[in-house]
């Protein structure tokens, strides 16, 4: 087990305008669980692989405990990585699959057994550790790779997207047994995903990256109550923070009509126009006839059974350009329909506020 360190490390690619991964700084504990998440192209799987040594580190370095492995080759680093794709041996079965990389360390074959039997229980293999990997449905292959590399326990587990091929229930009790058994064995994780529901549920902390800058890490709660940015924001959430354009005069900021007092600081430090951010269980449904809040036309009612979110666009015509929808859970089943009229009222005490120019956040 071992500690892992990003010391200003980048990979620029050979005639890019700006680099795929940009001076990244992050310190990942030992043992610890740590997910990069950010969307399509912004340098999370970059940095996994530049950490596996299959992509070059252009500048800074890159730790495993006390080594420097920035120059290393990739055999040399003590690492197992799941790719996004499968790599399996078409002629060896399940079993021999996952234990290859142990047979060819000398490990003795009771254990080689032991371990690759623990890990298809884990991964719910068992029936399938005599099948050749062509009998096997894509996420049943993309478990084995997993199992391939679990039983070898190394230093750190790198997973690139590990769940993307499973089918939605099974990816949610993989990710439960994936997290268990990090928990268990104690090995640090470096695990890449696009699904910031994935990054919540799964890391101890949370990376977000974008166009190769790092964001924000912290812990999923952290990110969630208190985002950095704007993009942080946005992206943090499911469904996503409701973000609004607002004015701000005397002190408030102003959404069409509907008028949130800002604590002095907050309005102190804004150097121009703010925008607010509310999260969709931040919100209230007020009577169509009440002077709270801001007039919406009810879109959609999604029903989830406990709970239920309502998609909704606000009458005023001067918010038509500003705020395409806002999102509000509900709890229980709400008597709504579409095309109906209501009133959303929020808690100033609830909402985020962020610079619109610099995209900062300046609420406490």
């Amino acid at each position: 087990m071992a500690s892992v360190r990003f010391v200003g490390a980048g990979r620029r690619y050979p005639g890019a305008e700006r680099p795929a991964v940009d001076a990244l700084d992050l310190e990942i504990e030992d043992g610890e669980f740590m997910v990069l998440v950010g969307p399509s192209g912004c340098g999370k799987s970059t940095s996994l692989r530049m950490l596996a040594g299959l992509e070059e580190c252009t500048e800074g370095s890159i730790m495993i405990g006390d080594r420097d492995v920035t120059h290393d080759m990739p055999k040399d680093r003590d690492i197992a990585m799941v790719f996004q794709n499968y790599a399996l041996y078409p002629h060896m079965s399940v079993a021999d699959n996952m234990g290859f990389a142990l047979k060819v360390a000398k490990v003795s074959k009771e254990e080689r057994d032991q371990r690759v039997l623990e890990a298809a229980r884990l991964l719910d293999l068992e029936d399938y550790l005599h099948r050749k990997p062509k009998a096997l449905s894509g996420g049943q292959r993309q478990r084995v790779a997993m199992g391939r590399a679990i039983v070898r326990q190394p230093e750190v587990f790198l997973m690139d997207e590990p769940l993307s091929n499973l089918d939605a229930k099974l990816r949610v009790s993989t990710r439960t047994q994936i997290a268990a058994l990090q928990q268990r064995l104690g090995i640090t994780t470096v695990y890449v995903t696009h699904d910031q529901v994935e990054a919540m549920t799964m890391g101890d902390r949370v990376a977000v990256l974008k166009d190769g800058l790092l964001q924000q890490v912290d812990t999923p709660l952290a990110l969630y109550d208190r985002p950095a940015n704007l993009f942080v924001a946005g992206f943090i959430g499911s469904p996503a923070m409701n973000l609004l354009p607002a004015k701000l005069s005397d002190g408030d900021a102003w959404v069409g009509d509907l008028r949130v007092p800002l604590p002095r600081d907050i309005a102190a430090r804004a150097t121009g126009d703010v925008t607010l951010g509310v999260r969709p269980h931040a919100w209230r449904i007020g009577p169509a006839t009440s002077t709270d809040g801001f007039a919406v036309t009810v879109t959609v009612v999604e029903e989830l059974g406990a709970d239920a979110f309502l998609y909704a666009v606000p009458d005023d015509p001067s918010l038509a350009g500003v705020i395409s929808q806002a999102v509000v859970r509900l709890d229980g089943r709400p008597d709504l329909t579409k095309g109906e009229r209501v009133r959303l009222v929020l808690d100033p005490g609830a909402v985020h506020v962020f610079d619109t120019a610099s995209g900062e956040r300046l609420s406490a």
